[in-house]
């Protein structure tokens, strides 16, 4: 991904996409923080930005159907408030 992207949907998602994820039962709370820090480390030290999804996944922490499950769920989210 497009690294100007990937922080357009960070801001715009990542809270939520946490939180979904912790609420659907697919990470704890734990493992998103440790996410965010990493998420955080990468950035201070001008590594690409990940999204939070990206870093859950590759840390083997969400599979690929429950990151898609759950990115479907805050574009069905988006459609509604907008």
């Amino acid at each position: 991904m497009d690294n100007d992207f990937d922080k357009k949907l960070s801001q715009k998602y990542c809270p939520r996409f946490g939180r979904l994820a912790v609420e659907k039962g697919y990470t704890t709370t734990e493992q998103l923080k440790e996410a965010l820090s990493e998420q955080i480390d990468d950035n201070v030290s001008s590594k690409p930005h990940r999204v939070i999804g990206t870093i859950l996944f590759e840390k083997g922490l969400l599979t690929s159907a429950q990151l898609e499950e759950t990115l479907i769920e805050l574009f069905k989210y988006e459609r509604n408030i907008e």
